[in-house]
């Protein structure tokens, strides 16, 4: 599926995605994760990024934001890149690239999508087999959403103050969806929309963006054009004279 071309939109919810150089690791230990953790942390607070929600895979990064400006995701990208690269290379005595490409952002509707997209996040730790539950995985914000713990750098999402009046009704409503799963259908229409580059949402949020930014905001049909099979059949099928 082709990739749309980076598109981030101030104010609203993005969900971010970088992978490890060919799948390689991109944290070994305990303390990879802390240190990545530390630069996110001051890294979204000095370029203006709510983080809402999170997963650190051995191999990949995810995370759900709602940017103050259009510059905000790249400035932090680069920022935590500018630090955490040169720890991992001297730590493990490489070097060369870390990342196998730059960061993919996924504009994403907060109405019907925000909490989708969090839980697929919190629960790739499960699809990935890196953890039974994920309660189990230390490196996701799932124990803040669920109230295992209070994480202080994440910004709870209006969408997430929706699913109760205290503390104690969110957290129980957020753990009662965790627990219903999600259907194939979920994983793979959100896993498909990240992996391209493509918004979550309504045709009426694609169509309003496409109208506020110029750009398609749906893959394109596969296969050649009809009028282009057309003229080809007509070529293959001519008689021989």
């Amino acid at each position: 599926m082709a990739r749309l071309p980076r598109l981030v939109i101030p104010q609203q919810t993005h969900y971010l995605s970088q992978q490890g150089h060919d799948r390689q690791p991109v944290f070994r230990d305990s303390d990879d994760y802390i240190a990545y953790l530390a630069w996110l942390r001051e890294a979204s607070w000095k370029f203006g990024v709510a983080l809402h929600a999170y997963v650190l895979l051995p191999e990949s990064i995810d995370l759900l934001i709602t940017p103050s400006d259009e510059e905000g995701p790249g400035k932090m990208m680069q920022w935590i890149g500018r630090y955490y690269v040169p720890y991992f290379n001297r730590k493990y005595k490489r070097s060369g690239t870390l990342w196998g490409s730059r960061y993919q952002a996924t504009v994403v509707e907060a109405q019907g999508w925000f909490l989708e997209c969090c839980r697929y996040m919190e629960m790739r730790p499960v699809l990935e087999s890196a953890a039974a539950e994920p309660v189990d995985y230390r490196w996701s914000s799932y124990a803040h959403h669920a109230g295992i713990q209070t994480d202080p750098m994440l910004t709870d999402h209006p969408q997430y103050w929706q699913l109760g009046n205290t503390p104690f009704e969110r957290e129980a409503a957020y753990r009662q969806k965790m627990e219903r799963g999600m259907s194939r259908t979920e994983i793979d229409h959100i896993g498909a929309a990240v992996r391209g580059g493509w918004p979550l949402g309504s045709k009426e949020f694609k169509q309003e963006l496409e109208k506020r930014t110029q750009r398609r905001m749906s893959p394109g049909r596969r296969g050649r054009p009809p009028a282009e099979m057309s003229l080809q059949s007509r070529k293959t099928n001519k008689p021989d004279t």
